[in-house]
């Protein structure tokens, strides 16, 4: 059987993203659209 050599620091680690941040994030995914044409397919930021 497989050991884990995982030490206890990197298990439960609670991040905590400044506001920016996720308000940067929340930004770019309302901007993002995927437009798909037969195989492909177009990212497009409108901004």
């Amino acid at each position: 059987m497989a050991n884990l050599y995982i030490s206890e620091s990197f298990k439960k680690q609670e991040l905590k993203p400044k506001k920016e941040t996720i308000d940067f994030l929340l930004n770019y995914s309302k901007a993002l659209s995927v437009t798909k044409y037969k195989e492909l397919s177009f990212e497009t930021i409108s901004n």
